[in-house]
């Protein structure tokens, strides 16, 4: 397994992490993810752990909570070996403030985290979202009090925009609060937005991508093919509307290519999309998640070696979309900076 920084904090990661969306599966949602129990989840963390991958992403609203309680039953006896990630701002309950940022959610959702999880502190904890309705030096003062505990010991967002982030760390920079290392983001063959402006962000503040759904939302299993019926086994039918959306004919012409390297290589469609991400910029690591082992080990095929520049040419060509505004635009001025080579 090949390791790196977290973002520019000193935190060394595993290229890939297992997500524990799959632990429990309660709830129609996180049903058709997976519905992993605390034997089958022990199982899938010794194949990790013997593989290299050490590190496990959950959130407390993932199955209300199952996913963290099955993931802290796994990880019993262990916890040395382990590091964990988790996130909160999502709504948990019925109760008014149990949702967002705020110094009242942010300290209930840690203890109820590190209760569901059987530990006393969390290696990596994210913002799960945005929180508008609450000033960033509230948040900011809030996770500065939860690190100085000892109950978090790296902090990170998740789906926040570029200036949202920003405006965070410029509040930290202000009352040396610590720092973001970490940017949990959706980013994949098929959904390359994070590279216009998050990416650049990234790599200049030192915050590593921490990779959701690296396969584009189970588009870029080897399943789905031009021409071929839909997996009956797919969650896409039950999560579709939640997640990101991607035209068929785009789809269908990244996988075209993906079939094209497949035959090259002789590596699955997969794993060469992992393999694809794992060569981008300011990417620490990818969560891969699994029903099964076998799953799971067809992931982890995708470290090891590495696609030619020819092959990753043909990914980015055949995944490339038409840039929004202002990012055309700047990406002009750019070439006038620094002109590509004759």
């Amino acid at each position: 397994m090949e390791y790196r920084r977290l973002g520019a904090s000193g935190l060394t990661v595993p290229v890939l992490s297992f997500g524990a969306g799959t632990f429990g599966g309660k709830g129609d949602f996180f049903a058709a993810w997976g519905s992993t129990d605390a034997a089958g989840a022990r199982r899938l963390l010794d194949i990790c752990l013997d593989a290299g991958v050490s590190m496990f992403d959950t959130a407390d609203v993932y199955s209300s909570g199952e996913s963290e309680k099955v993931l802290g039953e796994a990880i019993k006896g262990r916890r040395d070996k382990v590091l964990i990630s988790t996130k909160a701002t999502f709504r948990f309950s019925d109760a008014p403030n149990d949702v967002g940022s705020s110094r009242q959610h942010l300290l209930s959702a840690v203890e109820g985290s590190l209760k569901r999880l059987g530990t006393d502190y969390i290696d990596l904890f994210q913002l799960h979202g945005y929180d508008a309705m609450t000033p960033p030096e509230e948040v900011m003062a809030t996770l500065d009090h939860l690190v100085r505990a000892g109950k978090l010991r790296y902090i990170g967002v998740s789906n926040f925009s570029g200036w949202h982030i920003m405006k965070s760390l410029a509040v930290a920079e202000k009352y040396g609060y610590p720092r973001f290392v970490a940017n949990q983001t959706y980013y994949s063959l098929v959904g390359r937005d994070y590279e216009w402006e998050l990416m650049p962000l990234g790599l200049d503040q030192g915050l590593g991508a921490v990779v959701w759904s690296p396969l584009g939302w189970g588009r870029l299993t080897g399943k789905i093919r031009r021409g071929q019926p839909r997996p009956e086994t797919s969650r896409l039918p039950v999560t579709a509307d939640r997640g990101p959306q991607v035209p068929d004919d785009y789809l269908y012409r990244v996988v075209d290519a993906l079939d094209d390297v497949a035959k090259e290589t002789g590596k699955s469609v997969p794993q060469i999309a992992l393999n694809w991400l794992l060569q981008r910029p300011s990417v620490s690591t990818l969560i891969v998640g699994a029903r099964n082992e076998e799953q799971l080990k067809q992931n982890l095929g995708a470290v090891g070696w590495n696609l030619t520049k020819e092959q990753v040419a043909k990914l980015d060509e055949a995944s490339s979309v038409p840039l929004a505004y202002p990012y055309w635009h700047q990406r002009t001025t750019f070439l006038e900076r620094n002109p590509p080579p004759v």
